[in-house]
């Protein structure tokens, strides 16, 4: 049987154990606007005015309907429907929720991108999408950021943006009008809803789509984690543009029937305030920052946490005295979370990994067989570690580094324009380039334990960054003979891009010139390298690849 008829039957069987149940994005939102119209839905940033110059919104359910309604009105008059493909760059605003849910309805693809992305990689990702139509913001911390990418876009893409009226761009508004007809529902359970983007190892950022029935499913790893009563207050500071903030939130909150309370870029001041004044009960904060706060006790007089139920982390490792801190002097659990836009969901909460301590190092082994978990998500996950070095031999014993391999219906079926060859095994599992290892025998063996990635990725701040695509684009620089970008840590951002360079006879090379170089090539500023070691050569394996482990140890060596 062909990877197509795999595909095929396995997913006949995940409707037939009702795992894809027919459920919408906007069917959810729909349920929950009807059971509680008028409790409090969206809460804007804070810092809404400075973002993109309007104050605040706090809107119910019944006016988050209108307002999605009325936009869903106006993209189908504009010709946007079903199976279009819409690239978006907006921040965490209200305007960015109701988007997604006005989208939904119509049956077309939201292909959400950082607000960092520059001219480069709106070109690339407009281009692998085919969009058919680009949804910014005028303007983004009182500078130009629709106009700024315009000449990235295809010709014929219809353009929009929220905010103050700009040539070349139709202008959107949020209208919180009762509608004078509702748009019928168009989306179906097993379209594609959103294509968010990676960087992998082989450069420029691929396209993950994803259908409703993903998203439901993979949500319910945090569902179960994270236990909350129905109508609670959730605080998201991450981007709504990739796993963590759409299942670990924007998904949860539907089916929470919640209130969904926006922040980003992050802003500690402002954080707190919201965790107390909202009185949230479910964050997620990086593991640099709760290692600050809980090292801060003048902090801990001035922030009352008492709401707070459940704080997740993940994208760097977690501290075991900082997950045991928060849960002896505060009572708040820390959720270890290990996910991918693909579809990784091993998420360590209470239940799963009693002990606070062991849960900041270890994850719950979902999908191994002969493992029970309390835990939804893990009765139709899938996970093994292979081999990858010995023909994908099963590893079933602690202490040997393996490959992750997740199947299930949660996982997407491959990328943008991809045949999927490489990324699957011969049985569907999507190989995630991620390192295990099983933590160990007897209760132990329940867990696995994080080892590295087979990829080069660059995660900084929980963003991934290309190396591949970095150097590309650093090679065309008139002073580097040849260039490579590697991950060195940092405390607050988990990683930061160091640039080594190989120079040109009687040329000179910085890193400010590195910076100017980039800009103008409109390459995204979290991309740019924050150090630069000057080198003879690079040092390369018999392919002639270069070995990036090695540039690695060079930083770590030059900082010992």
């Amino acid at each position: 049987m062909d990877r197509t008829a795999q595909a095929q039957a396995r997913h006949q069987a995940y409707r037939d154990k009702g795992w894809w149940d027919g459920r919408t994005l906007h069917g959810a939102f729909d349920a929950a606007a009807s059971d509680a119209p008028d409790q409090t839905a969206i809460v804007d940033p804070l810092d809404c005015e400075a973002l993109i110059g309007r104050a605040p919104l706090r809107l119910s359910w019944a006016e988050a309907k209108n307002a999605a309604d009325n936009l869903a009105a106006v993209m189908k008059q504009a010709g946007i429907g079903r199976g279009d493909a819409v690239l978006v760059q907006l921040p965490n605003t209200a305007e960015l929720t109701v988007l997604y849910i006005a989208l939904s309805r119509l049956g077309a693809i939201i292909s959400p991108i950082a607000m960092q992305y520059g001219r480069h990689e709106v070109a690339h990702t407009s281009g692998e999408l085919g969009a058919k139509a680009f949804i910014g913001i005028t303007r983004f911390k009182d500078e130009p950021c629709a106009p700024r990418i315009a000449d990235a876009l295809p010709a014929g893409a219809k353009r929009f943006a929220f905010g103050a009226r700009t040539e070349g761009f139709e202008p959107l508004a949020l209208d919180f009008s009762e509608p004078g007809s509702r748009p019928a529902s168009e989306g179906q359970a097993e379209d594609i809803v959103t294509i968010c983007w990676t960087s992998g190892s082989t450069g420029t950022p691929k396209g993950v789509p994803r259908h409703h029935g993903h998203w439901f499913t993979q949500s319910l790893a945090v569902f179960d984690a994270v236990p909350l009563p129905k109508g609670s207050a959730m605080l998201n500071p991450f981007p709504l543009i990739n796993m963590a903030a759409l299942a670990g939130f924007f998904v949860y909150w539907l089916e929470n029937r919640g209130t969904l309370v926006l922040h980003h870029p992050f802003d500690l001041p402002g954080f707190l305030r919201q965790l107390v004044t909202e009185k949230i009960a479910y964050t997620i904060a990086p593991p640099a920052v709760l290692n600050m706060f809980l090292q801060n006790e003048a902090l801990h007089g001035q922030v009352d946490l008492s709401a707070v139920k459940y704080i997740a982390s993940g994208s760097a490792p977690l501290d075991p005295w900082m997950t045991k801190g928060f849960k002896d002097k505060f009572g708040v659990e820390i959720v270890n979370f290990f996910g991918s836009n693909e579809g990784i969901g091993l998420v360590g909460g209470p239940a799963e990994v009693p002990d606070p301590e062991q849960r900041a190092v270890v994850f719950p082994r979902f999908g191994a067989p002969g493992l029970s978990w309390s835990n939804g998500f893990a009765a139709f996950f899938e996970s093994k570690l292979v081999d990858w070095q010995n023909d994908d031999a099963l590893i079933d014993a602690p202490g040997l580094t393996g490959e992750l391999l997740i199947r299930g219906p949660n996982v997407f079926d491959g990328y943008l324009g991809d045949t999927g060859e490489d990324v699957f095994d011969a049985e569907g599992y999507f190989r995630t380039g991620d390192l295990f290892e099983i933590a160990g025998e007897g209760e132990m063996a329940r867990f696995y334990r994080f080892k590295g990635r087979r990829k080069d990725v660059i995660i900084r701040g929980g963003v991934n960054i290309s190396p591949e695509e970095l150097d590309g684009v650093l090679n065309a620089h008139p002073a580097i003979v040849e260039a490579a970008v590697c991950g060195y840590d940092d405390r607050m951002m988990g990683e930061k891009v160091c640039l080594f360079a190989v120079v040109k006879d009687g040329e000179s090379l910085d890193l400010e010139s590195v910076k100017t170089f980039l800009e103008d090539k409109g390459v995204a500023k979290f991309k740019w390298p924050e150090r630069l070691e000057l080198i003879d050569q690079l040092p390369r394996n018999p392919l002639n690849k270069v070995v990036r482990p090695d540039l690695k140890k060079r930083l770590e060596t030059s900082s010992a």
